[in-house]
């Protein structure tokens, strides 16, 4: 059964980055689109980033495009978040998740697309 285990997280000043990986154990990643959501207390769950099984389909929320890119590294069965010039307001638990059979690529930032998710990987932006 498809593990997703997230990292790379950690605490930056403002205007830095950080890189998340979410790898996956006991199937193929490249047999799941793949999202980025995150979550902070008192807000619902954002979805921040999504990328098709081919790698060639992507999507920004609107809150961090232009700052975030995301891609697969198939060789190591991952995907990867570069977050650049992160803000307070990107504080938050990061998950990735694996795509239901269900899934549309145009609602790739809606939870409701993903069956599988990681344990999530802290993110703290502060000065």
């Amino acid at each position: 059964q498809l593990q997703l285990v997230e990292s790379g997280g950690g605490s930056v000043q403002p205007g830095g980055s950080l890189r998340l990986s979410c790898v996956a154990s006991g199937g193929r990643l490249t047999d799941y689109n793949v999202g980025w959501f995150r979550r902070t207390p008192g807000k619902e769950r954002e979805g921040v980033s999504c990328i098709s099984m081919s790698g060639l389909a992507r999507q920004f929320a609107e809150s961090v495009r232009g700052r975030f890119t995301i891609w697969r590294d198939n060789g190591n069965n991952a995907v990867h978040l570069q977050m650049n010039n992160l803000q307070p307001e990107d504080t938050a638990v990061y998950f990735c998740a694996a795509s239901t059979p269900w899934y549309v690529q145009s609602h790739c930032l809606q939870g409701s697309q993903y069956g599988k998710w990681g344990q999530g990987t802290q993110v703290t932006v502060s000065s």
